[in-house]
């Protein structure tokens, strides 16, 4: 099992976007977004007020960075040169980039963005005060299919994600405090992740990691994004868990709903429907399927059952190197984009995650699935059904 990208997976990156920009008449490609730059070249950065600047051209690869990031970026092998500011606002980022780019004897140019993001305070000029622009997201759609070493990558990120989220089950017990036993398990799974693949494990500078498991409680699981709230666990409490790992900055989303004790019968009822839901959901996944059908499927049985008003989301969305990425298995999918992007394409990895929520508690499992040439793959294997799902202590 594979857990970091091979350089070909690189290559194949800059084979392609070098192909696009020829194809569009530009000197050359330019990126700001830093999960773009890490796409293209596996620089992996924390995106600051301090921007940084990807260009590509047909021979060169070169990079503008803030003065702190220049020890970090100059081993990288697929990079040939780096340009540096010393900080910002005393620093000209742009101006930089714009130099840069002058060197490389670009005029015109195809961006993800006129400038870099304003985050964290950064306000400075558009690229476009310096050189001729037109816009492109050729990264962000080449990101949807994956190719078989990303999923590698996923399909790890799945196994690490199910001990994480084993061990938040054996530490939960009446009495605990949620953030403690999620510190555990985390703690516990990322420990023996590292003891595992040693320095096969490329640490990142983004995003949770090695392994990470938590849940929320309570009434806090009615909010489909509830908090981790300061009070202890309960018998008959409900819990939904969420469990991942960072694989060479890939992740995967396995989350379910669980029960501190024997459920009721209402809650039993209500995790049936779930339960079912999902079921249907990923039965109906495959290549050339619609997405916009998938979501229908859901919501013409929550429909049929009487609980259409308990729904407050889609059934699901691509991952990878985000955790939420499009596509989305959304019924407005298909009006959203052109007809030959509205259905599911082998190398496509879904979260399958319909929910239920009442007054009082959310019903919500997350299974990670790849679409194959054939089928799908369930990448996620915590069992589902209701009994795996009781902490009994």
């Amino acid at each position: 099992m594979s857990t970091r990208l091979p350089e070909s997976e690189f290559e194949t990156r800059l084979a392609a976007v070098r192909e696009k920009i020829r194809d569009s008449g530009a000197d050359a490609g330019v990126w700001f977004g830093a999960t773009s730059i890490e796409y293209l070249t596996g620089f992996d950065h924390i995106q600051t007020e301090r921007p940084v600047v990807l260009a590509v051209t047909d021979e060169r690869v070169e990079i503008t960075v803030p003065r702190l990031e220049v020890e970090r970026v100059q081993p990288n092998p697929r990079i040939d040169a780096v340009h540096h500011y010393f900080d910002y606002p005393g620093g000209k980022p742009i101006a930089v980039a714009a130099e840069m780019l002058s060197e490389l004897n670009a005029e015109s140019v195809v961006t993800d963005a006129d400038g870099a993001p304003g985050v964290m305070g950064y306000d400075g000029p558009p690229l476009s005060e310096f050189v001729g622009v037109e816009m492109q997201s050729w990264v962000d759609r080449m990101r949807w299919a994956k190719s078989d070493a990303e999923i590698d990558c996923i399909r790890e990120s799945a196994k690490w994600g199910n001990l994480a989220h084993q061990y938040l089950a054996d530490y939960t017990e009446p009495g605990a405090h949620p953030a403690t036993v999620s510190q555990r398990a985390s703690t516990d799974a990322s420990r023996a992740m590292l003891d595992t693949l040693g320095d096969q494990y490329v640490p990142r500078t983004r995003g949770d990691g090695p392994a990470f498991a938590g849940y929320i409680t309570g009434p806090q699981t009615a909010l489909p994004h509830g908090h981790t709230a300061n009070r202890r666990i309960e018998e008959g409490d409900v819990l939904i868990t969420g469990a991942a790992a960072n694989v060479d900055g890939y992740h995967s989303e396995l989350e379910r709903t669980m029960f501190v004790g024997d459920p009721t019968d209402e809650q039993e009822h209500y995790f049936e429907l779930m339960l079912e839901s999902q079921t249907i959901a990923i039965d109906a996944l495959g290549p050339g399927v619609p997405l916009s059908y998938v979501d229908e499927l859901v919501s013409d049985y929550f429909e049929e059952q009487g609980v259409a008003d308990l729904a407050q989301h889609h059934v699901g969305h691509n991952i990878g190197m985000g955790g939420h990425e499009p596509p989305y298995i959304d019924r407005g999918w298909s009006d959203h984009v052109d007809e030959g992007d509205a259905e599911m394409e082998p190398g496509h990895v879904y979260t399958i995650e319909p929910g239920l929520y009442t007054d009082t508690y959310g019903y919500r499992h997350s299974d990670t699935v790849a679409v194959t040439e054939t089928g799908t793959e369930m990448l996620t294997y915590f069992p589902r059904d209701l009994e795996s799902n009781i902490i009994r202590w």
